[in-house]
């Protein structure tokens, strides 16, 4: 009976000692170690950012992976470049004795081209600090300010501030912060960073496949993407996939005088848009049979739909618009289907460039937003066969003279298929633990969105490592990613630290 007593009272002893690790894990005081860190991270943020990234340039990408493997590897990690038919992926590690668990984290270091005109402020890669003045305009500040004291509302301005170098450094000024307070996470850690993002991470799906036994992890964890437009904290549990067709319809075979030709031959122009505004009703709906088919949202998924804190008129209000497309009946309901989006199209010249032709062709950019219940493949046909009950020949080329002569309506066809959707359920490990970590930083439960409108590419990961994925959103609604003047908002910054110092110190 002592002996028993005796190991009882030694598992009793060490369980005591490794739960008040935990509890002492847990009771950091977070707000101030972010906030004692926070201009670190500033000055890091303003070194990545200044790094141009633009993924059609390769050139550009190579001092960016040079920054991340020297960063990661002053931290202790290990970090390996994945080959691939174009610009390497790079995986950097950390693993921990007794860690039973690993967790994926994906960021993306390139950036979305800068046309420089548009900036207010003499380069996109070099960060200013702005503030907001009277008339409502934002006014270049010292960035030694910050010195002195900030506002949370000041943001910095540069390409790739919010998406994704500003979430990257949230990361490694967590990290650093966590270690100094003597922490550790109780799992391995890994991370993948894409430098092709944003051209659709062409080289992605394959090089997950060949790189499966790198990769593989127990959840998936993305730092990408805004939070809800309240700017409370948020996590997004899915994301839309993204499939792309390029639409190029023929008049004659060179522009002709519209005075000789007009009323004569056909205007490619006119019947492009013909052809596009066959696809959709007055309410922005699409009219090909089965487009939607598989998408009936239960009252229960409505339900939480509803939870989303939106205000419809401020979303309206926001983008300048008086009604919505009537998809679904709120915005949350409308990014639960696909869409067919024209992004773009061009046929003659306008402006001061004018004159007065038909034109040889119109052609059309247009974006297709996939939903798990979609099968690109069956979209792209239902779409194909839409175009030829319209009376068009589809081919992969430009027409001959023969076709020409044989067939009144022609289009060019060019598709792509970038990656597929996710939706990861709320109850899922991630989910609850992710739950716990932002209570222990915020004292709230998070925003949960069921899945998001745009699109990156986490698929491949969720296919080919049987895995749920959950991203961490971070970065204010309002910071004008891929367009001029991106900027991130200094408290979303320091949240975003936060946020992450308090994922990397919970319990898996």
């Amino acid at each position: 009976m002592r002996k028993t007593y005796s190991i009882l009272s030694v598992v009793l002893f060490f369980g005591g000692i490794l739960s008040l690790s935990a509890q002492s894990q847990q009771n950091l005081d977070l707000e101030s170690i972010t906030e004692k860190h926070f201009l670190k991270g500033i000055t890091m943020l303003n070194e990545l950012v200044s790094i141009p990234n633009d993924s059609n340039f390769p050139a550009q990408l190579e001092p960016n992976i040079q920054w991340c493997e020297e960063n990661f590897l002053e931290r202790g990690w290990s970090s390996k470049r994945l080959t691939t038919d174009g610009f390497p992926l790079l995986l950097v590690e950390k693993k921990f004795v007794n860690a039973s668990k690993t967790v994926l984290f994906y960021f993306h270091v390139d950036g979305q081209p800068v046309d420089r005109e548009k900036w207010d402020q003499p380069d996109p890669y070099m960060p200013v600090l702005k503030k907001m003045n009277d008339a409502g305009d934002w006014e270049i500040i010292p960035m030694e300010t910050l010195e002195k004291g900030y506002d949370a509302d000041w943001r910095i301005f540069a390409r790739s501030s919010s998406d994704d170098k500003g979430p990257l450094v949230m990361f490694l000024t967590a990290w650093d912060a966590m270690l100094e307070n003597g922490k550790t996470p109780d799992f391995n850690v890994k991370i993948i960073l894409d430098f092709e993002e944003e051209i659709g991470s062409p080289q992605l799906p394959k090089a997950v496949l060949d790189y499966q036994e790198e990769l593989q992890a127990d959840m998936m964890l993305i730092l990408d993407g805004p939070r809800h437009l309240s700017n409370e904290p948020t996590l997004s549990f899915g994301a839309r996939g993204i499939s792309e067709i390029t639409l190029t319809v023929f008049g004659p075979k060179a522009a002709q005088h519209s005075g000789h030709y007009g009323n004569y031959a056909p205007n490619p122009a006119l019947r492009l848009s013909q052809l596009l505004a066959s696809m959709k009703d007055d309410a922005g709906r699409v009219t090909i049979p089965g487009f939607y088919e598989g998408i009936n949202l239960t009252a229960e998924e409505k339900s939480i739909l509803d939870l989303v804190p939106d205000d419809e008129h401020e979303i309206k209000k926001k983008l300048g618009i008086s009604e919505s497309d009537k998809v679904g009946n709120s915005y949350q309901e409308s990014i639960q289907y696909p869409s067919l989006n024209i992004r773009g199209m061009s046929s003659g010249y306008v402006g001061s460039e004018a004159r007065t032709i038909v034109p040889a062709e119109a052609t059309a950019e247009i974006d297709v937003r996939l939903v798990p219940e979609c099968n690109p493949d069956r979209l792209f046909s239902l779409i194909k066969k839409h175009i030829e009950e319209q009376g068009y020949l589809i081919l992969d080329r430009d027409p001959t003279t023969e076709e020409r002569m044989k067939y009144p309506k022609i289009v060019k066809w060019k598709g792509a298929i970038s990656y597929q959707a996710f939706r990861t359920p709320f109850d899922s490990e991630p989910g609850i633990w992710l739950e716990k970590a932002y209570f222990r930083a915020f004292g709230k439960e998070p925003i949960k969105i069921r899945m998001g409108g745009g699109s990156i590419p986490i698929s491949p990961f969720v296919d080919a490592l049987g895995i749920p994925a959950v991203t961490v959103v971070t970065v204010n609604s309002d910071n004008n990613q891929h367009s001029p003047n991106e900027n991130i908002r200094l408290g979303n910054f320091k949240e975003g630290i936060k946020t992450i110092l308090a994922i990397l110190t919970e319990e898996l």
